[in-house]
């Protein structure tokens, strides 16, 4: 096999070389893609055999990254590359979406796209060019596929425009979106911005679209020299006489029901009934590609619901539930539904209903993150839930659909861009989507909405949503707000946009039309402008703003600086001193070092135990100073003195001779372990972290009693070393003796801060 490939750059100082001929030479295509240290392989293999009972394409797109790829092990018991993380799964959709209305719609064999990369780049955004690999995958195959695709990743910042940024470069940029397009328009669009204008938008899908035409060039050129034509396939049965027959049969019954305005369920049952009438009527059960023949009725069928339902809104501008194109269905909402969740919010828009909860947690509940490229933590999570129930039909529990994971992204994204930095709290809301008839992802981000206003988070400004849709025929168009289910079945296009008065925070589109005009798309964005604006008004009259206070359950957060080398001690061994504190007060405390401080975030749902133990940790990393004075406990005895903990973690030397005024024999003589009482800080050698305490100092002096006049340190530490007075330095001979056999050393009996022994 001949060995071809072409590169490009794109501006951006990344040069693109995709490779054919060299790996995988048994998939119907392969790519090597190649930019930086980045190596991904892109596979494509179509079944040979079509199902003739197939009125679909069965299209699976997987997007793997290779822990290998950046020199990690994966995590969990069996250190393997498992499942996908929900990253990759949303790149596996963004690859489908941009691929899967280019095929030809009569195509219905099995395709599978497997994207894996092998090496990763710790600068190079490997998302941005899955689609380009896959799509010159099917490219240089024979499967057909007539406009080769391309998706790239475009920010704002700064005041410019970036193509396929690094990660440093997208940090902190205004707009960040995934665009996917072929050569002549833009079909697939997904990112987030800081409540950006609609011009502003257009602009960057225009620019986006520059880069991407230039990517299809290169495709072409290189579909062109690997020389594959696409293959020959069976195609669905047809009979143009039945076709006819079945139009004139169906068509009047169908605009009848159109015309009546059904809701949802009534609506699809009638329209179910007269397909099982056409089937009645035309298919004839002894022919023998029968299935085949029942497969092509109930398409014609579909095609007349199609053209009655498009006819009607662009003949009548009057849509399948009687709305005007630009008009919203009724919406109610309420707040506060869940008396022991952190927060809660119901939103009802025509037949589609979320129910909205939110969690507040400290840091100890952030979601972490390890990628094969990505690690990190995550402190904002938004769950979309899609129970069966929700559109009255039965279908197994299991893990979320690749939809659900989809939906909660877009969602997340519009949500998290009001959300202040300085709010400490880790946030989860779940969506449960009771009923749906579309737009049930925009349900989600009003809902949301509502709940976090309700659970007293300071959002910057409230945000709605809204999905748009599109009937194209020829120079005809219907831009629709607010769409239905069938809307979006039976449309052009699936548009979301989501923002605030001031802006957008995040978009999502997908289009089943090859081409797609600026005019069209700026029509959507301005249209969806005012119908966000009066969905957000509705908002409003429900919940104006955030409650004052969060939630009465919801645990409040106190965070504390502390000094860097007083971590350990706030920690304790073993962690028992930070451990002893939360058990005590009834808290969860988090400790974070950076910036050359402790940063100490602590929650509770209780205001005391937040107090206690911000108190209690003060204590501990507070600066003891010459001259105050503590309540102390025993908690060692040595024959020239006790340990004494004057304050929580921390140990002072209490020499005998400090103990009182009068001439003590032994130390057990006037105190025991566990013995508390008043002492008076005397001396500090910060340099060694060690502490002299006094209990006689707090003792009235004796009458007649004259203070020792003040010696040099060396005499100091030489008494301390002795016992500490002169009087007993016979006895302290022996002691010494004894510390010799001991250790040799008769700084033993320093004062030491850790109450550690020094020698």
């Amino acid at each position: 096999m001949e060995l071809v490939s072409r590169s490009i750059e794109l501006g951006n100082g990344q040069v693109v070389t995709v490779e054919y001929g060299k790996l995988a030479r048994q998939a119907d295509g392969a790519i090597w893609l190649t930019v930086g240290d980045v190596r991904m392989l892109a596979t494509v293999v179509a079944r040979k055999e079509i199902n003739p009972l197939t009125d679909f394409l069965p299209l699976s797109v997987d997007y793997k990254e290779n822990y290998s790829a950046t020199g990690k092990f994966p995590g969990g018991f069996f250190k393997r590359d498992g499942r996908l993380n929900d990253y990759e799964i949303l790149t596996s959709r963004i690859v489908d979406r941009s691929l899967r209305p280019l095929f030809p719609e009569d195509y219905h064999a099995d395709i599978q796209v497997i994207i894996t990369v092998y090496s990763a780049d710790r600068m190079i955004q490997t998302d941005a060019y899955a689609c380009l690999a896959a799509s010159t995958a099917v490219c240089v195959s024979d499967i057909p596929f007539p406009d080769p695709v391309s998706t790239v990743r475009i920010v704002y910042k700064d005041g410019q425009f970036i193509i396929n940024p690094t990660y440093e470069q997208t940090e902190g940029a205004d707009l960040e979106l995934v665009v996917g397009g072929t050569i002549d328009s833009i079909n697939m669009v997904e990112g987030e911005a800081n409540e950006v204008s609609e011009e502003l938008m257009v602009e960057a899908l225009k620019t986006a679209h520059q880069a991407i035409k230039k990517l299809n060039e290169v495709q072409l050129e290189l579909r062109k020299a690997v020389g594959k034509t696409f293959r020959d396939y069976e195609k669905p049965l047809r009979d143009e006489q039945i076709l006819q027959q079945l139009e004139a049969f169906a068509q009047p019954q169908v605009k009848s029901i159109f015309d009546r305005m059904l809701p949802k369920q009534e609506r699809s049952s009638q329209l179910k009934a007269i397909k099982e009438a056409c089937l009645e009527k035309f298919l004839d059960k002894e022919h023998e590609q029968a299935d085949q023949m029942a497969l092509m009725i109930k398409t014609y069928y579909e095609d007349v619901v199609y053209k009655e339902m498009r006819a009607m809104i662009l003949d009548k501008n009057t849509r399948i539930d009687g709305r005007r194109p630009d008009q919203i269905r009724p919406i109610s909402g309420e707040v506060a539904v869940l008396p022991r969740s952190h927060g809660s919010s119901l939103f009802t828009r025509g037949e589609t209903q979320s129910l909205s909860t939110i969690t507040l947690g400290s840091k100890m509940d952030e979601q972490t993150i390890d990628y094969a490229t990505q690690e990190g933590s995550k402190k904002f999570m938004l769950q979309y839930n899609f129970p069966p129930f929700s559109t009255g039909e039965t279908k197994f529990l299991r893990g979320p659909s690749r939809r659900e994971v989809g939906h909660g992204n877009l969602a997340e994204r519009a949500l998290r861009k009001v959300i202040p930095s300085e709010v400490e709290h880790t946030i989860r809301i779940t969506s449960d989507i009771l009923e749906s008839n579309g737009s049930s992802s925009m349900a989600t981000v009003c809902a949301g909405c509502m709940a976090l206003m309700d659970s007293g988070i300071p959002i910057r400004r409230p945000v709605s949503g809204i999905a748009m849709g599109l009937i194209l025929e020829g120079d005809r168009f219907a831009v629709l707000s607010d769409i239905l289910g069938d809307e979006d079945h039976l449309g052009d296009m699936d548009f979301k946009v989501t923002g605030t008065e001031k802006g957008i925070t995040a978009c999502q589109m997908d289009i089943k039309v090859r081409g797609l005009s600026y005019e069209i798309l700026t029509k959507a964005l301005y249209q969806a402008k005012d119908g966000r604006a009066h969905i957000l008004g509705k908002m409003l009259e429900v919940i104006a703003e955030p409650r004052p206070d969060i939630a009465e359950f919801a645990p409040r957060i106190l965070k504390l600086t502390i000094p860097q080398d007083t971590i350990g001690a706030v920690i304790g061994p073993g962690g028992k001193i930070i451990q002893e504190i939360q058990r005590e007060t009834g808290t969860v405390i988090a400790i974070e070092e950076y910036d050359n401080l402790g940063h100490v975030t602590i929650a509770s749902s209780d205001k005391v135990g937040i107090n206690d133990a911000a108190e209690w940790i003060r204590s501990i990393t507070a600066k003891p100073e010459v001259g105050q004075v503590f309540h102390g406990v025993v908690k060692g005895m040595k024959e020239s003195g006790a340990f004494v903990e004057f304050m929580p973690g921390r140990e002072g030397w209490l020499h005998i001779s400090e103990v009182a005024y009068e001439r003590i024999p032994s130390i057990e003589d006037a105190i025991q372990i566990g013995d508390e009482f008043d002492v008076k800080l005397i001396e500090v050698d910060a340099k060694a972290g060690k502490f002299r305490l006094s209990k006689r100092a707090l003792m009235p002096k004796p009458e007649g009693w004259v203070d020792a006049p003040p010696r040099e340190r060396g005499d100091r530490d030489r008494d301390r070393g002795r016992g500490g007075d002169r009087r007993d330095r016979g006895g302290d001979r022996r002691d010494g003796g004894r510390d010799r056999r001991d250790g040799g050393d008769r700084r033993r009996d320093s004062f030491n801060g850790n109450g550690s022994d020094q020698a």
